[in-house]
């Protein structure tokens, strides 16, 4: 069979085979260079219409008709987050999927203009400066903030437990990303025998090295950055922890790839996360970028990324909020890894 015959046996999978019309939209919409370095610049990140015309310079309208095109063809597609509507890449797109999976794979490797890059970088940038900002006006106000949604005993248990699972621990490295006022960090420090604290926000990082400093916990090291923070290099922990901090992040996905990086061989990486929701209010009260996640996302995210999954727990609260609690493993040196081609990083 020659290569543009198994090409096309593979995109009528999941399609309607008695009409071409599928198969015209998908391929209009890819057959165009601005919507291939759109779909591109999906793979970094959830963009807004508006978002998407400041990065390209050009009119909402205009943009708006490329966003449609490709929303009808299936490659992209748009959900409502309160009044705020981000578009995706789909990575479970039905009809068509080896042939998406292809197109994703091949826009991937298209060049980006650095025009396009620097302004693709303001639009995170504003979205991690605001939330900075949130957190450094209302760090004396974390606890009450974060009680709203869900308070840390309402899944920190849950966290260590699933940490107990992954036993031996003794003698082991863990990164905590996020550690908010510090509760985990006790509970860390009994487990590991190295702790890495990493926070963004300074005085929230200020906040949860006084209550460490207050348990009397010794030997922490309190780091001030991101994910991608140079303080971090040569770093290989363990198991790295990451409890309701994925939401207020600007591209959750990147966020997972530098913690995937950052896992030593057998590492876990566990991450509490709120399912998503549609209580608007969270973005103001709370600071969330983000109305939680789909338990499909974080594990096309981990996968595409080189991670496992390795079970998860969900956690009903009275609110209405759920809570996921997932495991994500890097395999062991020899292993073999299996990634998601064209799997959007957000």
């Amino acid at each position: 069979m020659n290569t543009a015959t198994a090409l096309f046996d593979n995109a009528k999978e999941g399609a309607d085979p008695t009409s071409a019309e599928p198969l015209a939209a998908l391929l209009k919409a890819a057959g165009d260079p601005l919507r291939l370095q759109i779909l591109r610049v999906l793979s970094h990140s959830a963009l807004g219409a508006l978002e998407l015309s400041e990065i390209f310079a050009m009119r909402q309208n205009a943009m708006s008709h490329h966003l449609k095109l490709l929303a009808r063809s299936g490659l992209v597609n748009s959900r409502r987050e309160g009044t705020h509507i981000f578009y995706r890449r789909n990575g479970q797109q039905a009809s068509y999927r080896k042939l998406c999976d292809a197109i994703f794979s091949a826009a991937d490797t298209l060049h980006l203009p650095a025009v396009i890059q620097q302004r693709l970088a303001a639009v995170e940038d504003h979205r991690a400066a605001a939330s900075r900002e949130f957190f450094r006006l209302n760090a004396d106000k974390f606890r009450e903030q974060q009680d709203l949604i869900a308070s840390y005993p309402q899944y920190g248990e849950a966290v260590l437990a699933t940490l107990d699972h992954w036993q031996p621990l003794a003698g082991k490295t863990v990164l905590e990303v996020g550690p908010g006022e510090g509760e985990l960090l006790a509970g860390l420090c009994q487990r590991f025998a190295r702790v890495v604290a990493l926070d963004n926000s300074a005085e929230m990082l200020a906040r949860a090295r006084a209550h460490a400093a207050h348990l009397g916990l010794e030997g922490i090291r309190f780091v001030w950055g991101d994910t991608g923070s140079s303080e971090l290099d040569g770093l290989r922990a363990d198991a790295i922890t990451l409890n309701m901090v994925l939401h207020h992040t600007p591209a959750p996905a990147a966020v997972i790839a530098d913690l995937a990086a950052r896992l030593a061989d057998g590492g876990v990486l566990v991450i509490s996360e709120l399912c998503h929701h549609d209580q608007d209010w969270t973005r103001e009260a709370c600071g969330d970028l983000w109305l939680g996640f789909d338990p499909e996302e974080l594990e096309r995210w981990a996968t595409h990324a080189g991670l496992e999954d390795r079970g998860s727990e969900f956690l009903a609260l009275k609110n209405g909020f759920s809570i996921q609690i997932r495991q994500f493993r890097r395999p062991p040196a020899g292993w073999p890894v299996t990634t998601t081609p064209g799997v959007p990083s957000q």
